[in-house]
């Protein structure tokens, strides 16, 4: 996927304004580009990764590129800091065919959904993610864009906000 196609997906699931976002999962970084293209100069993008070359790779083109993106090594299953992160935290969250490869998925949302207060998780099927969101103490998903995949099956990209605390 290009990160051109990659914005057509997620634009209606995230705001166009600035704010924190993450990229759990980011890989090589197609969600995190189209996260700064979608959420512009002024916003901080995190580019969560446990690959230490896909890291380096991100290091080198968000100098170039995207001052705003910061690249971080870590484990997304596991805990993680995210360097300069002030409170509230984080606007958002973007899972990007990164969550079905947690063994533990629904510890780790409930983990993850304490950072940031809006989510856009895929590829887990829709019906396994409602159970998750409800788990980790967020909304009903709102599915916003879908798309075939290239594996087959189709891609879909779906919402989620933390539910307030007499919710929980």
């Amino acid at each position: 996927m290009k990160p051109s196609d990659a914005v057509t997906l997620i634009a209606g699931a995230v705001p166009p304004d600035v704010g924190a976002w993450a990229d759990v999962g980011a890989g090589q970084g197609t969600f995190t580009r189209a996260l700064a293209e979608l959420l512009g100069p002024h916003s901080r993008i995190y580019a969560v990764d446990r690959d230490a070359r896909a890291v380096a790779a991100l290091e080198r083109w968000a100098a170039k590129e995207a001052s705003n993106v910061i690249p971080v090594a870590a484990d997304f299953t596991g805990p993680f800091d995210l360097p300069g992160l002030a409170e509230p935290g984080l606007d958002g969250m973007l899972l990007a065919n990164t969550l079905h490869f947690a063994l533990d998925a629904d510890v780790v949302l409930r983990r993850l959904r304490r950072a940031a207060s809006r989510w856009v998780p895929y590829p887990v099927p829709p019906a396994r993610l409602t159970v998750l969101a409800a788990f980790a103490g967020l909304s009903g998903p709102v599915i916003t864009a879908t798309r075939p995949s290239a594996f087959g099956g189709t891609l879909y990209v779906a919402t989620s906000e933390r539910r307030s605390p007499s919710h929980s």
